[in-house]
C-alpha cells in the first residue's frame, strides 16, 4: 500500500488507492462499515472471502497507520476494538458506487445484490444518514464535518 504520507505520484486517484486500494483493506472496511464488526475475531470469523489471520492483522495495522481506523488499546483479557475515522466514514459513497458498478458488470449473490441495489436507490440522502450513524457509533458524534453546526463552532 505504500507510505500514506508520500504517494508515488501527485495523482489523487493514486494517493487514494495507495491508502485503501488493496483488496483486503477495502473488504475489512466494508465489514466494519456495513457489518458492524469491530473486533479482530469478528472480522476473521465472518469474512465471506476467508481472510487469513496474518493478512487481517497486517491490514488492520496498515489501516490504523493510514488514519482510516483507530485501535482502542485493550487491557489484559480484553479484545481491542477498532473504530472508523472520519476519512473512512466518508468512503460510504465510494462503496455505494463500487456496489453499483458490481451489480451491473459482475455476478453477485442475490441477497448481497439486493443490499447494493438498496444503497444505490437510497442515493446521497441514505449515504449521509449512514455516515451520520457511523459517526455516532464510531466517533461519538452525529454532526457532519461540513454541517452548519460544525461551521458555526469553528
Amino acid at each position: 500500500m505504500g507510505d500514506a504520507s508520500e504517494p508515488r505520484s501527485g495523482c489523487p486517484i493514486n494517493a487514494a488507492v495507495e491508502v485503501f486500494g488493496d483488496r483486503w483493506s477495502l473488504l475489512i472496511l466494508r465489514d466494519i462499515i456495513f457489518g458492524g464488526r469491530r473486533y479482530f475475531r469478528e472480522l476473521q470469523a465472518n469474512s465471506m472471502e476467508g481472510i487469513a489471520s496474518n493478512i487481517l492483522a497486517d491490514r488492520l495495522k496498515r489501516l490504523v497507520d493510514a488514519g482510516l481506523l483507530t485501535r482502542e488499546d485493550a487491557r489484559p483479557g480484553q479484545r481491542a476494538r477498532y473504530s472508523l475515522t472520519e476519512p473512512a466514514i466518508q468512503l460510504v459513497p465510494v462503496f455505494a458506487q463500487l456496489g453499483s458498478w458490481g451489480i451491473r458488470h459482475r455476478p453477485a449473490d442475490a441477497e448481497l445484490r439486493a443490499g447494493a441495489e438498496l444503497l444505490e436507490q437510497g442515493g446521497p440522502t441514505l449515504w449521509q444518514e449512514m455516515m451520520d450513524e457511523l459517526r455516532r457509533a464510531h466517533l461519538g458524534s452525529d454532526i457532519s464535518p461540513r454541517s452548519p453546526e460544525r461551521a458555526r463552532d469553528a
